[in-house]
Protein backbone atom coordinates (compact mmCIF):
# COMPACT_ATOMS: atom_id res chain seq x y z
CA UNK A 1 0.00 0.00 0.00
CA UNK A 2 1.27 3.64 -0.41
CA UNK A 3 0.44 5.13 3.31
CA UNK A 4 2.95 4.80 6.13
CA UNK A 5 1.32 7.64 8.47
CA UNK A 6 -1.74 9.39 7.82
CA UNK A 7 -3.28 12.44 9.63
CA UNK A 8 -6.82 12.87 9.29
CA UNK A 9 -7.84 16.55 10.52
CA UNK A 10 -11.82 17.26 11.00
CA UNK A 11 -13.35 20.24 10.59
CA UNK A 12 -15.65 22.51 12.66
CA UNK A 13 -17.43 20.47 15.03
CA UNK A 14 -15.14 17.58 14.72
CA UNK A 15 -15.69 13.97 12.57
CA UNK A 16 -17.33 11.78 15.36
CA UNK A 17 -18.22 8.42 14.22
CA UNK A 18 -20.65 7.70 12.03
CA UNK A 19 -18.15 10.17 10.21
CA UNK A 20 -16.26 8.92 6.82
CA UNK A 21 -13.18 10.36 8.79
CA UNK A 22 -13.94 8.47 12.39
CA UNK A 23 -14.36 5.39 9.03
CA UNK A 24 -11.28 5.55 7.71
CA UNK A 25 -9.25 5.59 10.75
CA UNK A 26 -10.63 2.67 11.69
CA UNK A 27 -10.37 0.98 8.22
CA UNK A 28 -6.26 1.82 8.36
CA UNK A 29 -5.67 0.58 11.74
CA UNK A 30 -7.64 -2.96 11.05
CA UNK A 31 -4.89 -2.98 8.27
CA UNK A 32 -1.70 -2.18 11.07
CA UNK A 33 -1.12 1.29 9.33
CA UNK A 34 -0.29 4.31 11.35
CA UNK A 35 -2.93 7.28 12.48
CA UNK A 36 -3.42 9.71 14.53
CA UNK A 37 -6.83 11.55 14.35
CA UNK A 38 -6.77 13.97 17.01
CA UNK A 39 -9.60 15.49 18.19
CA UNK A 40 -8.50 19.43 18.02
CA UNK A 41 -8.96 21.71 20.59
CA UNK A 42 -12.52 23.26 20.82
CA UNK A 43 -13.60 21.51 17.93
CA UNK A 44 -17.29 23.18 18.35
CA UNK A 45 -15.75 26.67 18.72
CA UNK A 46 -12.40 26.62 17.11
CA UNK A 47 -10.16 29.41 16.79
CA UNK A 48 -7.42 29.51 14.09
CA UNK A 49 -4.67 30.35 16.78
CA UNK A 50 -4.99 27.58 18.69
CA UNK A 51 -5.74 25.08 16.06
CA UNK A 52 -2.29 26.50 13.95
CA UNK A 53 -0.37 25.54 17.43
CA UNK A 54 -1.65 22.48 17.96
CA UNK A 55 -1.66 21.11 14.84
CA UNK A 56 1.67 22.38 13.84
CA UNK A 57 2.74 19.85 16.59
CA UNK A 58 0.78 17.29 15.20
CA UNK A 59 3.14 17.74 12.15
CA UNK A 60 6.43 17.91 13.66
CA UNK A 61 5.52 14.89 16.08
CA UNK A 62 3.62 12.50 14.04
CA UNK A 63 5.54 13.47 10.72
CA UNK A 64 2.96 12.40 8.62
CA UNK A 65 3.15 10.95 4.49
CA UNK A 66 -0.64 11.74 4.15
CA UNK A 67 -2.84 14.17 5.22
CA UNK A 68 -6.55 14.05 4.83
CA UNK A 69 -8.27 17.08 5.67
CA UNK A 70 -12.07 18.23 5.83
CA UNK A 71 -13.92 20.93 6.18
CA UNK A 72 -12.50 24.18 7.99
CA UNK A 73 -9.17 21.90 8.89
CA UNK A 74 -8.60 22.41 4.62
CA UNK A 75 -8.58 26.15 5.71
CA UNK A 76 -6.47 25.81 8.62
CA UNK A 77 -3.69 23.66 6.05
CA UNK A 78 -3.69 26.84 3.90
CA UNK A 79 -3.20 28.92 6.71
CA UNK A 80 0.25 27.34 7.98
CA UNK A 81 1.23 27.30 4.30
CA UNK A 82 0.63 30.54 3.48
CA UNK A 83 2.72 31.06 7.21
CA UNK A 84 5.55 28.34 6.35
CA UNK A 85 7.81 31.42 5.79
CA UNK A 86 7.67 32.24 9.50
CA UNK A 87 6.68 28.95 10.50
CA UNK A 88 8.26 26.36 8.37
CA UNK A 89 6.56 23.08 8.17
CA UNK A 90 7.80 19.83 6.22
CA UNK A 91 6.15 18.91 2.57
CA UNK A 92 3.84 15.82 2.75
CA UNK A 93 3.73 12.73 0.43
CA UNK A 94 0.01 13.33 -0.26
CA UNK A 95 -2.84 15.49 0.57
CA UNK A 96 -6.26 15.11 -0.13
CA UNK A 97 -8.19 18.39 0.46
CA UNK A 98 -12.26 17.71 1.01
CA UNK A 99 -14.93 19.63 1.26
CA UNK A 100 -13.23 22.64 2.07
CA UNK A 101 -15.69 25.97 2.73
CA UNK A 102 -15.15 28.86 0.85
CA UNK A 103 -12.21 31.53 1.39
CA UNK A 104 -14.99 34.25 2.02
CA UNK A 105 -16.75 32.60 4.67
CA UNK A 106 -18.88 34.53 7.06
CA UNK A 107 -20.18 32.17 9.66
CA UNK A 108 -19.65 34.08 12.72
CA UNK A 109 -18.43 31.18 15.14
CA UNK A 110 -14.96 30.32 12.91
CA UNK A 111 -15.05 34.14 11.72
CA UNK A 112 -11.12 33.72 12.92
CA UNK A 113 -10.76 31.39 10.02
CA UNK A 114 -11.54 33.98 6.84
CA UNK A 115 -10.99 35.12 4.95
CA UNK A 116 -7.89 34.05 3.69
CA UNK A 117 -6.12 33.31 -0.12
CA UNK A 118 -5.30 30.12 -1.60
CA UNK A 119 -2.00 29.47 -0.58
CA UNK A 120 0.80 29.13 -3.49
CA UNK A 121 2.54 26.07 -2.12
CA UNK A 122 0.73 23.15 -0.28
CA UNK A 123 3.58 21.44 0.79
CA UNK A 124 2.58 18.06 -0.31
CA UNK A 125 4.61 16.38 -3.73
CA UNK A 126 1.15 15.23 -5.24
CA UNK A 127 -2.27 16.50 -4.18
CA UNK A 128 -6.06 16.17 -4.65
CA UNK A 129 -9.50 18.28 -4.02
CA UNK A 130 -12.83 16.54 -3.16
CA UNK A 131 -15.79 18.86 -3.58
CA UNK A 132 -19.51 18.00 -4.09
CA UNK A 133 -21.67 19.58 -6.81
CA UNK A 134 -24.30 21.10 -4.13
CA UNK A 135 -21.94 21.58 -0.82
CA UNK A 136 -24.05 23.99 1.09
CA UNK A 137 -20.38 25.61 2.36
CA UNK A 138 -18.48 26.04 -1.11
CA UNK A 139 -20.65 26.56 -4.68
CA UNK A 140 -19.10 24.67 -7.12
CA UNK A 141 -18.17 27.67 -9.41
CA UNK A 142 -16.10 28.46 -6.64
CA UNK A 143 -14.52 24.78 -6.07
CA UNK A 144 -13.14 25.58 -9.86
CA UNK A 145 -11.62 28.59 -9.14
CA UNK A 146 -9.93 27.55 -6.40
CA UNK A 147 -8.73 24.04 -7.96
CA UNK A 148 -7.81 26.44 -11.01
CA UNK A 149 -5.44 28.23 -8.31
CA UNK A 150 -3.84 25.48 -6.25
CA UNK A 151 -3.45 23.35 -10.08
CA UNK A 152 -4.20 20.34 -8.38
CA UNK A 153 -6.74 17.73 -9.39
CA UNK A 154 -9.79 17.91 -8.72
CA UNK A 155 -12.81 15.17 -8.35
CA UNK A 156 -16.63 15.79 -7.98
CA UNK A 157 -19.16 14.41 -6.24
CA UNK A 158 -22.31 14.29 -7.48
CA UNK A 159 -25.18 15.81 -4.50
CA UNK A 160 -22.68 14.67 -1.91
CA UNK A 161 -23.83 18.19 0.15
CA UNK A 162 -20.64 18.03 2.82
CA UNK A 163 -19.36 15.05 2.08
CA UNK A 164 -19.91 14.35 6.03
CA UNK A 165 -22.30 12.19 7.58
CA UNK A 166 -25.11 13.86 7.43
CA UNK A 167 -24.61 13.74 3.65
CA UNK A 168 -24.58 9.82 3.82
CA UNK A 169 -20.59 9.18 4.19
CA UNK A 170 -19.85 7.31 6.89
CA UNK A 171 -18.46 4.42 5.73
CA UNK A 172 -16.35 5.29 1.89
CA UNK A 173 -15.12 2.47 0.32
CA UNK A 174 -13.18 4.99 -2.77
CA UNK A 175 -11.32 7.16 0.04
CA UNK A 176 -9.77 3.75 1.18
CA UNK A 177 -9.36 2.57 -1.89
CA UNK A 178 -7.33 6.15 -3.17
CA UNK A 179 -5.14 5.21 -0.25
CA UNK A 180 -4.30 2.38 -1.11
CA UNK A 181 -3.80 2.80 -5.10
CA UNK A 182 -1.86 6.20 -4.34
CA UNK A 183 -4.45 8.85 -5.78
CA UNK A 184 -2.95 7.57 -8.99
CA UNK A 185 -5.14 8.87 -12.43
CA UNK A 186 -7.88 10.25 -10.12
CA UNK A 187 -9.87 13.56 -10.76
CA UNK A 188 -9.39 16.29 -13.34
CA UNK A 189 -8.15 19.61 -14.29
CA UNK A 190 -9.14 22.39 -15.97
Amino acid sequence: MKYDKTLLLHGWGGSDWPHWQSWLASELVKEYKTVSFPLIMHPHYPHLNRWKKEVRAYLRDFRPTTVICHSLANTLWFHLCNEADIEPMETVERLVLVAPPSLRCEIETIKSFFPLEAPKDLHAKSAMLVVSSNDPYMPLKEAWELQERLQIPMKVLNDAGHINAESGYGPWPWMLERLKNGFVDEGVRR
